[in-house]
């Protein structure tokens, strides 16, 4: 049991690795290349829009991508249902932020996030469309066909709002590149999938998925307002030009980090459900959580000692303020990728009810941090932003172990390590990048980002415990790698 769940999750990280890779490159080159383009306003204003609209996204999904994943079985029926269920839902949320353009705007005193709003509506039909398409494809552990989609939209979507945005287009550059994308996906994903849904079957069982999907809602919904809290306080208190600045900061660092923590999911989830309550379901757990936290918290302790040169080739003058809050959300993304592994667990075990509880608690602490940290202008919002995910985190796996069994002890261990080898990486960035403060950014960011990765070396290498951390991550490596076996999952089992 044990070695054919490791044999699973390891033919799913090769494929879904190398398209992280690719999406990585993707993000960087969207953020680098748009941002000499296009001015703070640009951004500010697509910002407001995405940030409100990104609840209906929420809402379309309604946690049945989820549910037909994790479900023990699906049927065809079940499947065609769940379609049209999150077609007709994307459909309804289209007309809704449609009409609401107009109030929007009148929010924000900004006239031109009316049509930015109504041509955004678009792409809750198309992705309700596509939505199980993907879990289709994630079902069947067909992890090579998502990642050359995930691949493939984005790159798409990054040529259509480079090109509009070289024409003088402005702000429609990012709302092209937003609709591009969306098409991109259902496409593509429809044609890896190869089915095509059937009429609605009111005899087919969906109470189950539905009330799995509606816990998972409420959850996402509540931890989705409250991660865009800092957005929509941002705009509503300094207006867009601000709020371009931190949306520089945002998407230079979160949006890469979403792409590093979304794809764990598409692998850990399928693997995790089939592994019920046993040796084998701790030990994926354990491991997932050190293959995941060291590489970010690593890559992230560079990038705070790096900030300043970095965001200096990267975006150039006209964004000097991006580097404090770009040190802070990376505080922030270690932390939360920490907290990463118990979403893993509720979506695994079907604990959507405790996972909306527990989100509404950690919605609060966020809410209330960002709100209080507003006081001191947008550096406070990126602080209180952080500062959340620390109070967070040690709540989530306390919470987490008073409904499931699971490793609580183990998993405190290794988050503890993973967070003193970021500490002394970033120290060393920090003090490498100081002693060159009078050399090029470039240089200052090759040495720098060169020290913090001596220093975790070294850690890697003196320390048993860190030691014997080194060496599951490199079993886990090889595992991958070699991709024995073919093992599937059927997408459907009726």
């Amino acid at each position: 049991m044990t070695v054919s769940l490791q044999q699973s999750a390891a033919r799913g990280v090769l494929p879904t690795g190398l398209g992280l890779v690719a999406r990585l490159l993707i993000q960087v080159l969207t953020v680098v290349v748009l941002a000499r383009l296009l001015d703070p306003r640009d951004y500010g204003l697509v910002a407001m829009v995405v940030a409100i609209v990104g609840v209906g996204e929420i809402l379309r999904d309604f946690g049945l991508s989820s549910a037909a994943i994790q479900a023990a079985t699906l049927s065809r029926e079940q499947r065609s249902n769940l379609f049209w269920l999150n077609s007709g839902i994307g459909a309804a949320i289209g007309v809704v932020v449609f009409a609401l353009a107009e109030p929007l705007a009148a929010l924000y005193d900004e006239p031109a996030l009316v049509a930015i709003t109504r041509a955004l509506s678009v792409t809750f039909l198309l992705n309700g469309m596509m939505t199980q398409y993907r879990a289709d494809l994630v079902r069947a552990m067909r992890f090579g066909a998502v990642a050359r989609t995930d691949v493939l939209a984005p790159a798409l979507a990054l040529a259509t709002g480079v090109a509009l945005a070289l024409a003088g287009a402005g702000y429609w550059a990012l709302v092209a590149q937003q609709l591009t994308q969306s098409v991109v996906a259902l496409v593509a994903f429809g044609a890896s999938a190869r089915w095509l849904p059937g009429r609605y079957d009111r005899s087919a069982p969906m109470r189950g998925l539905y009330r799995f999907g509606r816990n998972l809602l409420v959850s996402q919904l509540v931890g989705y307002l409250a991660n865009n809290v800092d957005s929509l306080t941002i705009g509503y208190r300094f207006g867009p030009a601000p709020l371009g600045i931190y949306n520089r900061a945002f998407q230079l660092l979160m949006n890469p980090l979403n792409q590093v923590r979304a794809p764990s999911v598409t692998v850990a989830l399928p693997v995790l459900s089939r592994a019920g309550i046993s040796p084998a379901f701790d030990q994926v757990v354990r491991t997932g959580q050190l293959v995941l936290a060291y590489p970010v918290t690593v890559a992230l302790a560079v990038l705070t000692g790096v900030a300043v040169p970095l965001v200096a080739i990267l975006l150039g003058d006209p964004w000097a303020q991006v580097p404090p809050v770009l040190r802070l959300l990376a505080v922030a993304g270690i932390f939360q990728t920490l907290s990463y592994v118990g979403y893993w667990v509720y979506l695994a075990r079907g604990l959507t009810r405790d996972l909306m509880q527990y989100t509404l608690v950690s919605a609060a602490i966020r809410i209330v941090c960002i709100v209080v940290g507003s006081t001191w202008g947008v550096v406070g919002v990126a602080a209180g932003y952080a500062i959340a995910p620390m109070l967070a985190w040690p709540i989530s796996l306390w919470w987490l172990s008073r409904v499931t069994p699971v490793p609580v002890r183990s998993l405190y261990g290794g988050a503890g390590r993973v967070l003193a080898v970021g500490a002394l990486t970033a120290a060393a960035t920090w003090l490498a990048v100081d002693l060159l403060h009078e050399a090029g950014p470039w240089w200052q960011c090759v040495v720098g980002a060169s020290a913090g990765l001596a220093a975790a070396a070294v850690c890697a290498l003196v320390v048993p415990a860190l030691r014997r951390d080194a060496q599951t991550l490199r079993r886990a490596g090889t595992l991958a790698l070699r991709r024995t076996g073919r093992g599937t999952t059927p997408a459907t089992d009726g």
